[in-house]
């Protein structure tokens, strides 16, 4: 019989698990009601009394400072010792730069298997009844996978945004059965953490938004002239004022090393599509892209697809976008940002 564990840790603050662990939840409460198996979750925090409110299981916890920051020695003890306490087969995790790192060291302490990306879980749709099946994206989102195993524990790391964030629905708080970790010798200290301004920080994971610039902004407009300052204080201005993450098209991306006039904010992590990422956000809005198949790519999750562009026959009106506004991005941008600060103001 299959028992399932689902690790989780405490955002930046401590004092709530992240959204993604919260998605991970989800998923091991679906699946655990699909396989009539017993469900653990696992807390990794300096502090886990108050992230356990309306969890609806079990609950084992690592605590102390030494787990309040994340470093590969201690995460990867804390991991470690949450699932051989679980005896679980099937571990879940959120596929967070926390436990990405380790995972896989885990697993082969524990001679298992691990398979990343995973956005669905489904059982006996292919493998025969009762089978656990994995669901990932190869070759940049464009091949689709199903991926069963026999080998146990089977440690299976969750894209972000393919569950819904689990939601308590009582304010009941489990027992939590603290893990004792034995920790190896230590060769770093975390003194702090140095990241930019929320304001200076383009890519946002967890934007409800993504606006995606393309070469457009840099070319020429019709006063025969580039306007690369204005198309600057445009963007980074709509992202200020919505929140919203910044994605861009390869070939803009690149026009630095071309000699040609770039956006100065712009570097390879924010290019989406079939070399760059494929972000999930609840919205998208693409400006100044002609919107082919590579850029189409990024925004195969997107659920709102929206574009502007000056070219009735674009690739966006193709039906890869589900609204396309055939105008300048331009003085739309502008006009969106003057009626935002209204609005704030």
């Amino acid at each position: 019989m299959e028992s399932i564990l689902v690790l989780t840790h405490a955002d930046e603050t401590g004092s709530a698990l992240t959204k993604a662990s919260l998605e991970a939840i989800t998923a091991g409460l679906d699946l655990a009601a699909r396989l009539s198996a017993p469900l653990t979750i696992g807390i990794i925090a300096a502090d886990a009394t108050n992230l356990t409110k309306g969890l609806p299981c079990a609950v084992l916890a690592v605590s102390g400072e030494a787990f309040a920051q994340p470093r590969y020695a201690t995460d990867a003890a804390a991991c470690e010792a949450l699932c051989r306490a679980s005896a679980a087969t099937i571990v879940l995790a959120p596929g967070s730069s926390r436990f990405a790192r380790v995972a896989a060291t885990v697993a082969h302490r524990l001679n298992g298997l691990i398979d990343t990306h995973i956005t669905n879980l489904n059982v006996g749709a292919i493998g025969g009844t009762g089978t656990l099946e994995a669901t990932r994206w190869f070759y940049r989102q464009r091949v689709e996978a199903v991926l069963t195993r026999d080998a146990r524990p089977w440690f299976l790391l969750l894209d972000a945004g393919t569950h819904a964030p689990f939601a308590a629905t009582d304010a009941a708080q489990p027992a939590i059965t603290e893990v004792a970790v034995e920790l190896p010798a230590l060769r770093t200290t975390v003194t702090g953490i140095r990241a930019p301004k929320q304001d200076e920080q383009t890519i946002r994971p967890d934007a409800k938004m993504l606006f995606v610039t393309g070469a457009g902004w840099t070319k020429k407009q019709p006063d025969g002239q580039t306007h690369v300052p204005e198309a600057s204080d445009l963007i980074l201005g709509f992202l200020r004022l919505t929140g919203a993450s910044l994605g861009s098209s390869k070939s803009l991306v690149d026009q630095g090393g071309e000699g040609q006039p770039v956006l100065p904010f712009l570097t390879h992590l924010n290019q989406v599509g079939q070399t760059g990422a494929t972000p999930r956000h609840a919205k998208g809005l693409s400006t100044c892209c002609h919107g082919e198949e590579p850029h189409v790519v990024g925004w195969r999750f997107i659920a709102d697809r929206r574009a502007i562009s000056l070219d009735p026959n674009c690739g966006w009106t193709r039906g890869k976008a589900d609204v396309v506004y055939v105008a300048d991005a331009f003085p739309v941008i502008a006009k969106i940002n003057e009626l935002l600060s209204a609005t704030k103001a």
